[in-house]
């Protein structure tokens, strides 16, 4: 890690949301994988203090908004609005992934945002799959990723509609109560947020990759994406939900049910019992307004991290988990990590599966991005 990755990152008091109520007021190529798996990308990092310096002149504008014109749109051509419509989305979370690509490889926890050449392409070929098949894929990045030299393959993804949304700047444990547990790369280097408190430190990660992302793509993110997601999400935080509506955000992923499906070779009970998680599960609104647009099972960690499941076991799963959605108008959320799937589905069979099953529903259902899961939520509150 390179010297300029460890420069202490504070920002200005206003950057900081405090615990205590007060509250901002918001305003509206590739690189080079070593041996080891790991980039080799000393030389194209930008200097993290250079990088603040010039982001501190870019007005924070932390209103979120959709980047898809069918997804900001209020007439009555809105899915949002039709309550006969299935919702899918396909969500990718931008970062690098312990044991892959390959068991036993746990310093990208250290380095989430280094992203290696192959999920930067596979990342870009998925999208380019999905958009010819007609949908879009809802982005989340972690703001190291912005960091790296050349992030044109992500411009391109920006310029071909889809969304990109905050996944915090270091892949930080927002429901954390103590400084130690923020992040393991604050463990190594805790001087990176020393004389905050945890909800400081927390907040600041938030705003600094929303500033990455106007640096260096020149948008908003579209929402918030926590990482990990929890199996209550924020019930009981109301704290954490006030401070992500005060930083600007009306929506927030960061609920994923438990699952006590474990086995491989799975049964016909055991995917039973993942499809029905759906019911309990969809988007909903907290009473603080905040819209919680809810991840289901199973995941590509869940099936190939860590349970190893066969590619045509999670394929199956995630056709029945479509199926039911589209046959009860409900919402689906698909979260996949390129890191992973360059690895355990290189062919793309995940994602083309789930764009040919809305396509052959017909008007039963769309590819949308998630802030029209949002809407629909607040709709039916």
């Amino acid at each position: 890690m390179s010297s300029s990755e460890l420069t202490p990152r504070a920002v200005g008091k206003q950057s900081i949301w405090e615990m205590s109520g007060k509250q901002t007021n918001t305003k509206d190529g590739p690189a080079r994988s070593g041996s080891d798996g790991m980039s080799n990308q000393t030389n194209d990092f930008i200097e993290r203090r250079r990088f603040l310096a010039a982001s501190a002149a870019v007005p924070l504008g932390v209103a979120v908004t959709a980047q898809l014109a069918s997804a900001s749109s209020k007439t009555s051509s809105d899915p949002a609005a039709d309550n006969n419509k299935s919702l899918i989305a396909i969500t990718f979370a931008l970062e690098m992934s312990r044991d892959y690509p390959h068991r036993g490889m746990t310093e990208w926890d250290y380095e989430k945002g280094n992203l290696n050449a192959e999920t930067k392409q596979y990342t870009l070929d998925a999208c380019r799959q999905v958009k010819a098949k007609g949908g879009r894929i809802h982005c989340f990045a972690v703001g190291r990723v912005f960091e790296q030299k050349s992030i044109d393959w992500l411009k391109e993804i920006v310029k071909e509609g889809h969304p990109v949304g905050n996944h915090t700047y270091d892949h930080v444990y927002i429901l954390s109560k103590s400084l130690g547990a923020v992040q393991k790369r604050f463990r190594r280097a805790p001087w990176l947020i020393s004389g905050k408190t945890p909800a400081e430190a927390i907040a600041e990660n938030i705003r600094l990759c929303e500033l990455a992302i106007k640096e260096r793509l020149g948008i908003r993110p579209a929402g918030f994406l926590a990482p990990g997601n929890f199996d209550k999400g924020l019930t009981g935080r109301p704290d954490v939900q006030k401070m992500l509506l005060s930083l600007g955000y009306s929506w927030a992923g960061t609920r994923y049910p438990k699952v006590n499906v474990r086995s491989q070779n799975l049964s016909t009970a055991n995917i039973d019992a993942i499809v029905s998680i759906q019911r309990k599960t969809q988007p909903f609104v907290y009473s603080s307004g905040l819209v919680e647009v809810s991840g289901y099972p199973p995941t590509d960690v869940h099936a190939f991290r860590s349970n190893q499941w066969k590619l045509d076991e999670f394929l199956q799963v995630i056709k029945k988990n479509v199926q039911w959605a589209i046959d009860n108008r409900a919402m689906y959320k698909l979260a996949l990590h390129p890191s992973i799937m360059y690895v355990e589905d290189p062919e793309f069979k995940t994602v083309n599966l789930v764009c040919d099953l809305v396509n052959a529903a017909g008007n039963r259902a769309a590819i949308v991005d998630l802030g029209t899961f949002a809407r629909r939520a607040k709709l039916r509150r």
